[in-house]
C-alpha cells in the first residue's frame, strides 16, 4: 500500500511538474503571438547577427533564374538595409523567401497579378492574416544556420545503418536474461553493456546532432503545411492543395522521427529526463535519425516545395505590413510587360525608403538622364531612390512614390566601387568591368526585345580628365541606345553637351547664405550652374590663401579653358 500511495505521489508530481511547464510554454507562445499581431504595420526593430544574412540569402542562391539582382547592384543600392527595414516575417522560410524575391524581379504579368491578390487579400482579411501568422510562428526559425545549407551536407553523412544500434539492443536483453541465471554476471554484464552504448552513443550523436536540428524543423514544415492545408484561410486555395499533397507524400516522416523533436534534449522535464536516458542506452533517435535520413533524401522536391510557399505566404504578409508601415505613402507600380512595352518611365513624388525626412522628386523620362550639380546636392541619393524603387516595383510590387509607370526591367547598376586588394585590381579595373557587364547586358536586351535600366554614378572616375570624357561620352551613348535607358551622374560638364541628343539634363544645387551651405534636394531641369567645391573648403576653415589662388585658377580655366598657375 505505502509503495502505490508513493508511486502516486511521484505519478502527480510529473504530471504537475508537465502540466506547469506546458501552461508556462503556452503563455509565453501567447504573449509572443500577441506582439507579432502588435507589430504588424510597423517598422520591424530586429536585431541581426553579423553572419546573418549570408544564411538568410541561401534560398537565393538555391534557387537562381534569369537577370536576378545581381551582387554588384545589389551592394550598390545597399539592399540589405532595405530587407531588413521591410522584413517582420515570423519564420526562416519567410526570411529567405523575402531575401529571393528582393533579388528575384518579376517578368510574368501572371505571376505578378497573383502575388497582388494574395497582399492585398492578407491586408483587407485581418482573421485569416493572423490565422496564417499563428501557424508561421509555430515554423519559427532555424537557429544559426540555413535548412538548406544542412540538406546540402546530409551527402557528407553517407549511407548510415542501423545493424550496429540494434545488436547493441539485443545485447542489453541477453544480459538481463542473464540475470536468471547468475544475477552478479548478470548485472555486471549488463552495466558494461549500459556505458560502452552510452559512450558510444555520444560519439555518435555528436556527428548527426546538426542534422537533428534540420529534422525538427522539417518536422514543422509538415505540421505548418497541414495546419495551413486544412486551415479555413481563405485566398490561398491553390497553396493549400499543394500543402496537402507535400504533407500527405511526407507525414510518416512525423512518426518516424517522433522520439528526436518529441523534447529538447537537457530540457529538465522529468519526462523528458527519462527519455533521454531511453534514447541513450537503446540508439533511439540514432536509429530514428538513420531513417528519416533516408526519407529527407527521398523527398527533396516536396521540402523545397513547402519552403517555397510557406516562405512566400509569410513573405506577402511581411509585403502587407510594410505597405501599412509607410508614412509617407506608396503607390501599386503599373508595369509594361511584353516586347512593345516602350522604354518610357514615369514616376512621380519618389524617395527613398531609409531616409527619414525624404524630399521627394518626380521625373518623366523617354531617353537617357544625366544628373550634375555640386558634391552633396543629392545627385547619388535621387539615383539610389529610382533604382531601388524600380526594384521594390517588380520584386514586392510596391513603390515609395505616388505613380510609378515602366517597362519591365532588367536592372543593373555600377555606383559605390572600390579598389580590389585581394585581387589586386585597381579602382579604374573594377570600374570598367563593372560597366562592361551593363553593355553586355545592353546587347542581349536588344537581341531579345527587352529593357535594360541602369545607374552610373560618376563614370570612370577612376582615371584622368582627358581619357575620361571621350571616352565616357562614347560608353554612354553605347547605353542610350535600343532598349536600353540610363541615369548618369557625373562632375564633368562637358558631358551634358556632348551627349544633349542622347540624354536629358537635370540638376541639383545648393544655397549658400551667411556662410553655410543649405541643399534643397529638388530636381531640375537642364546642367547644372553652380560649384561648391571650394565654398566648402571656406567653410571648414581652410587657409584664405589657397582658397583664393584656387577661385583664381577655377575662374582662368573658365574663361580661358586652360589652366594656369
Amino acid at each position: 500500500m505505502e509503495y502505490i500511495i508513493l508511486g502516486c505521489t511521484l505519478l502527480l508530481l510529473v504530471v504537475f511538474v508537465m502540466c506547469k511547464e506546458y501552461i508556462s510554454t503556452r503563455n509565453l507562445q501567447r504573449r509572443f503571438l500577441e506582439k507579432v499581431f502588435e507589430i504588424y504595420g510597423v517598422p520591424p526593430e530586429r536585431d541581426y547577427r553579423a553572419e546573418e544574412m549570408e544564411h538568410i540569402r541561401m534560398y537565393y542562391l538555391k534557387h537562381p533564374l534569369p537577370h536576378q539582382i545581381d551582387d554588384i547592384t545589389w551592394d550598390d543600392l545597399d539592399m540589405d538595409s532595405i530587407y531588413r527595414s521591410i522584413n517582420v516575417s515570423g519564420s526562416a522560410a519567410g526570411d529567405e523567401y523575402l531575401y529571393y524575391m528582393l533579388r528575384s524581379p518579376v517578368y510574368e504579368p501572371e505571376k505578378m497579378e497573383h502575388l497582388e491578390e494574395l497582399i492585398r487579400h492578407f491586408m483587407k482579411n485581418s482573421q485569416d492574416r493572423q490565422a496564417a501568422q499563428r501557424i508561421l510562428f509555430g515554423l519559427g526559425r532555424m537557429g544559426k544556420y540555413s535548412i538548406y545549407e544542412y540538406l546540402e551536407n546530409l551527402d557528407t553523412l553517407g549511407e548510415r545503418s542501423s545493424g550496429k544500434y540494434l545488436l547493441s539492443d539485443l545485447m542489453i536483453f541477453v544480459c538481463i536474461a542473464m540475470m536468471f541465471g547468475s544475477l552478479p554476471i548478470g548485472v555486471v554484464c549488463l552495466l558494461g553493456v549500459l556505458c560502452y552504448n552510452i559512450t558510444g552513443y555520444f560519439r555518435e550523436y555528436k556527428e548527426i546532432e546538426p542534422y537533428i536540428t534540420s529534422f525538427r524543423y522539417i518536422n514543422r514544415l509538415l505540421s505548418s503545411a497541414e495546419q495551413l492545408g486544412r486551415s479555413r484561410i481563405g485566398g490561398i486555395s491553390m497553396e493549400k492543395e499543394r500543402l496537402l499533397e507535400c504533407f500527405g507524400s511526407m507525414k510518416s516522416f512525423i512518426r518516424d522521427t517522433y522520439l528526436i523533436v518529441f523534447t529538447e534534449k537537457g530540457n529538465g522535464n522529468p519526462l523528458g529526463v527519462l527519455v533521454d536516458y531511453l534514447r541513450m542506452v537503446f540508439y533511439l533517435d540514432l536509429i530514428q535519425f538513420n531513417k528519416a535520413l533516408h526519407a529527407v533524401r527521398g523527398h527533396m522536391p516536396e521540402i523545397d516545395e513547402m519552403i517555397t510557399l510557406l516562405g512566400q505566404l509569410d513573405a506577402v504578409v511581411t509585403i502587407g505590413s510594410y505597405r501599412n508601415s509607410l508614412q509617407e505613402g506608396y503607390c501599386i507600380p503599373s508595369i509594361r510587360f511584353g516586347q512593345g512595352a516602350g522604354r518610357h518611365m514615369t514616376i512621380e513624388q519618389v524617395y527613398h525608403p531609409l531616409l527619414a525626412d525624404p524630399v521627394k522628386n518626380s521625373i518623366s523620362a523617354d531617353k537617357g538622364v544625366l544628373l550634375t550639380g555640386s558634391n552633396a546636392s543629392g545627385k547619388s541619393t535621387f539615383l539610389r531612390a529610382v533604382a531601388v524603387n524600380a526594384v521594390l516595383a517588380q520584386t514586392i510590387h510596391t513603390c515609395l512614390a505616388r505613380c510609378y509607370e515602366a517597362p519591365a526591367w532588367r536592372i543593373y547598376s555600377s555606383m559605390s566601387l572600390r579598389d580590389d586588394l585581394v585581387s589586386g585590381q585597381s579602382y579604374y579595373m573594377v570600374e570598367i568591368r563593372s560597366i562592361k557587364r551593363i553593355l553586355d547586358q545592353v546587347k542581349e536586351a536588344a537581341k531579345e526585345h527587352s529593357y535594360v535600366l541602369c545607374f552610373v554614378d560618376e563614370v570612370l572616375r577612376g582615371t584622368n580628365t582627358v581619357e575620361r570624357i571621350a571616352a565616357s561620352t562614347q560608353i554612354m551613348k553605347m547605353l542610350s541606345l535600343g532598349n536600353a535607358l540610363c541615369f548618369a551622374a557625373t562632375h564633368d560638364v562637358e558631358l551634358t553637351k556632348l551627349l544633349e541628343s542622347e540624354y536629358d539634363n537635370y540638376h541639383f544645387e545648393e544655397r549658400i547664405e551667411e556662410d553655410d551651405i543649405f541643399f534643397p534636394y529638388k530636381l531640375m531641369e537642364g546642367p547644372a550652374t553652380t560649384r561648391n567645391a571650394i565654398a566648402l573648403l571656406k567653410m571648414l576653415g581652410y587657409d584664405e590663401r589657397i582658397i583664393s589662388d584656387a577661385e583664381a585658377m577655377a575662374g582662368k580655366f573658365l574663361a580661358g579653358g586652360g589652366w594656369q598657375r
